[in-house]
């Protein structure tokens, strides 16, 4: 049986990072607080059924029943009503958090087409970590003959530090396989 990615993260990550980055105390090092999977349907001609085909996908996706997103204000120019359901939104933590983690790293990620790695440039400053999914047919959960529309949504993983140098280096530990490691997470500045 393979290990999962909580064992991995406790018996290799947390030493690689402790012995990396120079941590004296074990709550310095950073970890996965928790995992958010967002959609949005908006207005479209069908919104009602198009946010249930969603809220269907990602419950099938990520195991947990979703919360319905709403509109702050109206836009008349998007057929955007205030207080309309626009999305869908799962928060994942503990358990589920890993399993999904995990699902996304080693079998949905390699399985998109013509896939060199994700960008290092989707940090928030803050130490989080951004990822655009636009086909929820990458994961093995849903079928292929069941997809009635493609729904693309946003995978934020939030982390326990504040520095993107930190995430970066524990989401590296964890597997993800961004495009090029030797990238500093800033951009350098070219000589001139």
């Amino acid at each position: 049986m393979s290990e999962t990615l909580k064992d991995h993260y406790k018996k290799h990550v947390i030493p690689a990072l402790q012995e990396k980055h120079g941590y004296t105390n074990i709550h310095q090092i950073p970890k996965v607080v928790k995992v958010v999977v967002n959609t949005c349907v908006g207005s479209q001609a069908d919104g009602k059924q198009a946010l249930e085909d969603a809220k269907a996908d990602l419950t099938t996706i990520t195991g947990q029943k979703p919360a319905e997103t709403i509109s702050k204000k109206s836009i008349a120019n998007f057929k955007l009503r205030q207080y309309q359901a626009i999305g869908a939104r799962v928060t994942l933590r503990g358990e589920r958090m890993y399993e999904f983690l995990e699902r996304l790293i080693r079998m949905a990620l390699p399985r998109i087409r013509d896939f060199r790695g994700v960008s290092t440039k989707s940090f928030d400053g803050g130490g989080n970590y951004t990822l655009g999914v636009t086909d929820q047919s990458i994961f093995p959960e849903i079928e292929l003959d069941k997809i009635k529309r493609n729904i693309g949504f946003d995978v934020t993983i939030v982390t326990s530090t504040r520095s993107d140098a930190e995430a970066k280096s524990l989401l590296m530990e964890l597997g993800v396989p961004f495009t090029d490691k030797a990238k500093p997470v800033k951009a350098a500045v070219a000589n001139v």
